[in-house]
């Protein structure tokens, strides 16, 4: 039996949008949620600031779903993101998330979405050698080279801190 076979369907999806890319990941699932960058580092053994936070905005005039990966010790500079991009940021509501990402809040990955998202990466995740990020349930997450997590996203590296 393959080892996405026991996971939970969403954290499946997350497991062979991985292999597509050609990443060999091993999901791990946790008794307590890890929907936050707290409780994510509690159960992974590591810093707060090796989670990735995969959170999702639009644009504010285009509409457009940007997904940002910050790292878990960060706050988005929403102001600083939406220079970048050229327009204002507005939160889109946990149902439009869902049906941007295909995933709910608490649980969104950084791959394997319902639709390609431009991706931009806190570059204060580079500094770990491994990374946590969500696995497509509040209890699922998987370790990965930021490095090789910013490439097989397509994201944009930059500040993306307060």
């Amino acid at each position: 039996m393959s080892e996405t076979a026991t996971l939970p369907a969403a954290a499946a999806r997350v497991a062979s949008a991985a292999e597509a890319q050609g990443l060999a990941i091993t999901v791990r699932l946790h008794a307590a949620p890890t929907r936050s960058a707290e409780e994510a580092a509690a159960a992974c053994g590591c810093d707060v600031g090796q989670i990735v936070k995969s959170l999702v905005f639009r644009g504010a005039e285009s509409n457009r779903p940007d997904l940002l990966l910050v790292s878990g010790r960060n706050r988005v500079d929403e102001a600083g993101v939406a220079h970048e991009l050229g327009e204002a940021l507005r939160r889109p509501d946990a149902a439009d998330v869902r049906a941007i990402t295909g995933f709910a809040i608490g649980g969104i990955p950084p791959l394997g979405h319902a639709e390609p998202l431009a991706t931009l990466m806190d570059r204060d995740l580079l500094t770990h050698a491994s990374v946590w990020a969500a696995a497509g349930t509040p209890n699922a997450v998987f370790a990965i080279d930021p490095a090789r997590l910013a490439a097989v996203t397509g994201a944009r590296v930059m500040r993306l801190a307060e």
